[in-house]
């Protein structure tokens, strides 16, 4: 039996949506699909953490599933096919690696691609359109921090340097605790979120991703946290049973098993 193409993958979907096919997939609009396009794409990081090339390999077929699904929803209506989504994004690619498919010379590293990707990009909204045009505003939070201020500094708006970054988080700090202290519930909810787009900034000055930097340390709170569970557990404790010292010094003990 041939090995299933791309192709077959388009007339299944098809099916799955003609008459006499699945009545959940008939069912389903591009709202309602929204959820499972954001899961899965969650579900492909979490592939990718777990340097997991079974999981990945499987991962990434769901999210092609959206694709495919979107594309075919959006063929029942005329409005564009999955081979023009494939065309756009071979067209897309092409144009905006001129340095590879055209007569572009003087870029030799990565910064140097992503200066001129941007660039283009700019070309192809127009002159007249925000430098902040296009970042969506559905992104993770932190995700979006650091596109907003990449286009911001790409832009001209720019901090002179990384400790200026760390002097408007320390400004910000003072605020947020002022907010705290007065008991002002939408203000500390404003501070908080100046807070960590200033922190953001910092960590877009010194070269880290900050949506997996927090990653990380969710990760690692998670690892220490079950170790203490355990640690507690050996005890024939359970962690409410446990003062604030014991629970520090179990901590600390969890930190020195991770090493």
């Amino acid at each position: 039996m041939a090995r299933p193409t791309f192709d077959d993958l388009v007339r299944v979907m098809a099916t799955l949506r003609g008459p006499g096919g699945c009545p959940w997939d008939r069912a389903q609009t591009h709202h309602s699909l929204r959820p499972y396009l954001l899961e899965e794409a969650y579900e492909v990081l979490e592939a990718l953490d777990a340097q997991d090339s079974d999981r990945l390999r499987e991962e990434l077929g769901d999210l092609l599933l959206q694709v495919v699904f979107h594309a075919q929803i959006a063929a029942e209506r005329g409005a564009f096919t999955v081979h023009d989504v494939v065309a756009g994004l071979h067209d897309k690619l092409v144009r905006r690696h001129p340095h590879v498919f055209g007569h572009v010379e003087g870029i030799q590293t990565p910064e140097d691609v992503r200066a001129r990707w941007e660039a283009l990009k700019r070309e192809e909204r127009g002159q007249a359109a925000s430098a902040l045009e296009g970042v969506p505003s559905a992104l993770p939070a932190l995700i979006r921090a650091q596109k907003l201020y990449r286009r911001a500094t790409d832009a001209g708006f720019e901090w002179p340097d990384v400790g200026a970054a760390l002097e408007k988080v320390r400004e910000e700090l003072a605020e947020l605790e002022e907010a705290v202290s007065s008991r002002d519930g939408a203000g500390v909810h404003e501070e908080v979120g100046d807070v960590l787009m200033t922190v953001a900034k910092v960590a877009a000055f010194a070269g880290v991703d900050a949506e997996q930097a927090l990653r990380d340390a969710c990760g690692k709170f998670t690892r220490r946290f079950q170790q203490l569970e355990r640690l507690a557990a050996q005890r024939g404790q359970r962690i409410e049973q446990l003062s604030l010292p014991e629970l520090e010094g179990l901590w600390r003990q969890a930190k020195e098993k991770e090493g």
